[in-house]
């Protein structure tokens, strides 16, 4: 035989020797012989970490408020946090004596609920710590010393019930019960305590003054009912109340958001380009930046590199443009399959929601609305099986991305979470491993469980991402569903996958083993292997981990108090990018707290605390340990750093309990597996079969006593205002203010540009900066008038602004989130639903019918407000833009509400006319077209007259104190819907009788 032969036959004796060490080490992964060393270097560093970060935090809190307190530097008087002194240890005191009540009025009740929750747990673990440590542990170290030739005598091991057999297991059965009787008062007392903050949330101003509060939203509309009149058809037959609603059908904005979507791409590109450009403004680029054109350019047939300046800069000009056009032939469009029925009181709105519940009147569904801010309106004019289809497919991927991750999962536990089965097959490690034990064992206790942590990081921005193109109609309802997915991946592939892949390999390999020796079929070799008392080894083996696991979240809960990572993140981005004026003023405005990604941590530490207390009581003390920290770290983060983007009033508490339910059947399960394998007789076992029903129970019982109450204010008798309750105006004319698509007012953003750039804009801009010429004609430095200051054309008397360039100039003294705050922009993203600052100004509809209650036509969409900053003009733009001199001016009547529009304004006479968009406009100094965006639009009951004389002609307004708008005339009566030709009414609301207050 040659050398070759012989070189190739060691090489395969020794491949197949690794493969069958390999799947050695997958049926038996968890080795405990570093597990001791693992879990006290996994103490010290979490431990020592929690407390090296939080005293950071202690030091570096007084002198940063942008990054540890941004709430109480940005929000209003209503909603500020209570201060806090300079000190060390003076932030303890606020967190201490600041009870739920006012955290309800500071910060919102969700953020409420949650640390309600936190606490809930926090109290929960600490009676199963005292319980579960003081029966478990004497127990499992008596009986294992008892069976101590077949116990291992690590320390761990002694902790686990290995060696518990027959008469002791009815400690585990009576436990059992004791743990299920303790989380079920807690579950009790704090959903009744929710129920009780729900119907105080329903009582506040905020909400009896709120728009949402008293309308409901009607979807899945069919096609003969999408009108106004129709709406109000659907909502009375599921109930007639005693005042009828006001209804409005969607019009379809087409083209709109994503015209809109692009504006804003543009925009960001633009400055992003700028910024890099504009760098070191003494010293420019030879070449100018270059980009490709926009796949949706129709000016270009083929996308093609052009000069990025020019190119973005006219491609802005041309979507406001387009934009615009869009915006003035909206109530053109055809209707969409929803709308919205507006009452006069919140009693009606929600008795009518609460029949409806199990009803739908010619297949449409009616709920209460959400907030505008709240709603996805892409999502709305979804069809059932377009929304049923992207749920499915959702799901999956969501089950795509489960299975998947199996594989990286079990090599994680089989490597990762026990170094030596590493170095059974990588002999260079095994050497190293042998020679540094300590080292090595204090690796495998943090790297394990960082890896899985850092990965678990990443993945609830897959799972958002996801979810985004489910049919969800709400912001908050889509944060649920990522908080059920995010829950359930996270039992599945990285509880039970991860405790027992090595257990189901071993299995089958033992089944395969028994039918081929003893030569029997698959069944009797499976009834032959002992499926319980693996499983249960199982558990015994892996529970060190998750021990470890659970010991690094209370460095996690430092971490997030110490805010670190986002101070680092922000010196990154300041220090090795080119960040634009916009991103500098984003980085400083309040973070918001993601509720879906954190409530999955808490529920699933839960559930691992839970199921393995039987295996490692040790675990009940470290997650009690954890939740008590973070109720109070997290407590000073709600209040004086994150903001609630959305709020849903507690809607995520049955969301909570269902999970932690499941979590306490999930335990109860694997307890009932245990009994099995362990049994003293079949009594045991059959005493745990209960304790499923009890949990059902237990659940239908909170879920008829308190659910509707908590959802519904009302169902449907109507009950007297009860003593200091606001009262709620009423209106003469009733109309009542509906819901708009925001794609119709949204002000569409400038460019922003750092004011050391200045001086070049008209160097690197080639098209026209100042709009502000005397008729076009271009006025140089030869000419006698250019020293003379420029008037502004819209202010009489007044000098124009010194720059009307198409871009904002910001300095570094302005570039702070308090200076912009109030803009729609930044406040939609930052602003906590608007209301953190000020409670927002909702602007008004467009109008799609007559007002057959007033008797009067509506007028077009317009906002209710001004902006908080001046406007400036630029080419082709109709949008609200920024004062590029200084930050954001209040307006005086920033907070006009629905009710002042609907309310009649006093004129010089001692007439009254109702509010105008128009009068509001040459009050402020502010065109029309940055206050009516649509005002072009031709008002319900009315229409253009084509005749030449028409069009430069102004008509009469069919209400007094309406400016009419040009080329436009009165509708004869004749004309009007919902009247024929002999003047007759004939529309649906004639016959509802509905009556004018």
């Amino acid at each position: 035989m040659s050398p070759r032969h012989v070189v190739a036959g060691l090489r395969s004796r020794a491949e197949e020797s690794s493969a069958d060490k390999f799947l050695d080490l997958i049926q038996s992964p968890f080795n405990t012989e570093l597990d001791e060393k693992a879990f006290w270097s996994s103490l010290g560093y979490s431990l020592g970490a929690a407390v090296i970060f939080a005293l950071l935090f202690c030091l570096f809190r007084p002198y940063n408020n942008t990054v540890y307190a941004p709430r109480l530097k940005h929000a209003d008087e209503k909603h500020a946090p209570p201060p806090i002194k300079k000190g060390v240890f003076d932030w303890v005191q606020p967190v201490l004596k600041t009870k739920e009540q006012l955290l309800v009025e500071k910060v919102g009740l969700d953020a409420a609920v949650f640390l309600r929750f936190t606490k809930m747990c926090r109290n929960i673990f600490i009676l199963l710590s005292l319980l579960g440590c003081g029966v478990y542990i004497p127990i499992n170290l008596i009986e294992n010393g008892k069976n101590s030739a077949t116990v291992d005598n690590s320390f761990f091991m002694k902790l686990t019930p290995l060696g518990v057999w027959g008469a002791s297991c009815w400690a585990h059965v009576l436990l059992s019960y004791i743990f299920n009787g303790i989380i079920f008062y807690f579950l009790w007392r704090n959903y009744r305590a929710v129920a009780k903050l729900r119907r105080e949330y329903f009582e506040s101003n905020d909400y009896q003054k709120s728009l949402h509060s008293r309308t409901l939203m009607v979807t899945d509309v069919p096609r003969g009912y999408r009108t106004d009149d129709g709406i109000v058809k659907i909502t009375e037959e599921i109930k007639v109340t005693t005042d009828a609603p006001n209804g409005v059908i969607a019009r379809n904005v087409k083209d709109l958001p994503r015209l809109i979507e692009e504006h804003e791409g543009a925009v960001r590109h633009l400055e992003e380009i700028l910024a890099r450009y504009l760098k070191n403004p003494n010293r420019l680029p030879l070449t100018r930046p270059t980009c490709k054109t926009h796949k949706n350019d129709r000016s270009y047939t083929t996308r093609q590199k052009v000069d990025a300046i020019d190119y973005l800069t006219s491609r802005i000009k041309s979507l406001e443009v387009e934009i615009t056009e869009v915006r003035l032939s909206v109530d053109n469009r055809n209707a969409l399959p929803y709308g919205f029925a507006s009452y006069d009181s919140i009693e009606e709105a929600h008795g009518v929601a609460y029949a409806a519940k199990n009803k739908k009147p010619h297949g449409s569904r009616v709920r209460l609305a959400p907030k505008p801010s709240d709603l996805i309106w892409k999502n709305l004019p979804l069809s059932k099986w377009t929304r049923r289809w992207r749920t499915l497919s959702n799901n999956l991927w969501v089950v795509l991305l489960t299975l998947v991750w199996i594989v990286p999962n079990a090599m994680i536990a089989v490597f990762l979470a026990n170094l030596s089965n590493l170095g059974q097959v990588w002999k260079g490690f095994q050497i190293t491993l042998s020679a540094n034990p300590k080292f090595w064992g204090a690796v495998q206790g943090i790297a394990a469980p960082l890896v899985t942590t850092l990965f678990y990081f990443f993945l609830p921005i897959i799972f958002r991402r996801i979810s985004i193109n489910a049919g969800d109609y709400s912001k908050t309802s889509r944060e649920r569903h990522v908080t059920h997915k995010l829950y359930s991946f996270f039992v599945f592939n990285n509880l039970i996958v991860f405790s027992l892949f090595s257990t189901a390999w071993r299995y089958a390999a033992a089944i395969i083993d028994t039918e081929q020796t003893n030569n029997m079929d698959a069944w009797a070799a499976i009834q032959a292997t002992d499926l319980y008392g693996r499983l249960m080894t199982a558990f015994c083996q892996v529970s060190p981990f998750w021990l470890n696991y659970l010991l690094q979240r209370n460095f996690g809960a430092a971490w997030d108090l110490s805010q670190l990572g986002n101070m680092m993140l922000n010196y990154a981005i300041r220090t090795f990018t080119n960040p634009t004026p916009r991103r500098l003023i984003e980085l400083t405005a309040p973070p918001a707290f993601d509720y879906a990604c954190y409530y999955n941590f808490f529920l699933f530490y839960s559930t691992i605390a839970l199921v393995f207390a039987p295996f490692q009581p040790l675990v009940l003390p470290v997650a009690c340990l954890y939740f008590t920290l973070d109720s109070y770290l997290k407590k000073y983060l709600l209040l004086y750093v994150f903001i609630t983007k959305h709020e849903s009033g507690g809607a995520f508490w049955r969301v909570l309990i269902n999970r932690f339910l499941f979590a306490a059947g999930f335990a109860n399960l694997v307890a009932f597996l245990f009994v099995m394998a362990r049994k003293e007789s079949i009594n045991q076992a059959a005493l745990m079969i209960p304790l499923p029903f009890f949990i059902l129970g237990f659940k239908f019982w909170v879920k008829r006593k308190y659910d509707d109450d908590m959802h519904f204010y009302s169902k449907g008798s109507q009950k007297g205002r009860e003593e200091g309750l606001p009262e709620r105006p009423v209106r003469s004319d009733r109309v009542g203010t509906r819901f708009g698509h925001p794609a119709l007012y949204k002000p569409l953003m400038t460019p922003m540009v750092h004011a050391k750039s200045r001086h070049l804009l008209r160097e690197i801009y080639r098209g026209r900066l100042d709009q502000d010429d005397t008729d076009g004609a271009p006025v140089t430095a030869y000419s006698d008038t250019y020293d003379l200051q420029k008037m502004s054309k819209n202010r009489v008397g007044k000098t124009a602004a010194a720059n009307n360039s198409p871009f904002e100039i910001v300095t570094d003294a302005q570039m702070d989130f308090e200076n912009y705050k109030n803009r729609p922009e930044f406040r939609e993203e930052f602003g906590g639903d608007g209301e953190l600052y000020s409670r927002p100004s909702t602007p008004t509809t467009f109008r799609t019918g007559f007002d057959s209650r007033s008797g009067s036509p509506a007028l077009g969409y317009a906002s209710n407000s001004r902006p908080s900053s001046p406007a400036f003009s630029r080419p082709g733009s109709p949008s609200l833009m920024a004062n590029p001199y200084g930050p954001p001016r209040p307006s005086h009547d920033s907070q006009r509400t629905f009710a002042d529009l609907e309310a009649p304004m006093p004129v010089a006479g001692g007439a009254s006319r109702a509010y105008s968009p128009l009068s509001n406009a040459v009050s402020n100094d502010v065109s029309l077209s940055d206050v009516s965006l649509v005002a072009g639009a031709a008002p319900m009951g009315h229409m253009r007259d084509p005749s030449p004389a028409g069009r430069g002609a102004r008509s009469v307004s069919p209400r007094p104190g309406i400016a009419a708008s040009a080329g436009y005339r009165q509708v004869p009566l004749d004309e009007q819907p919902g009247a024929d030709l002999a003047g007759e009414q004939t529309s649906y609301d004639f016959f509802r009788g509905r009556r004018a207050r």
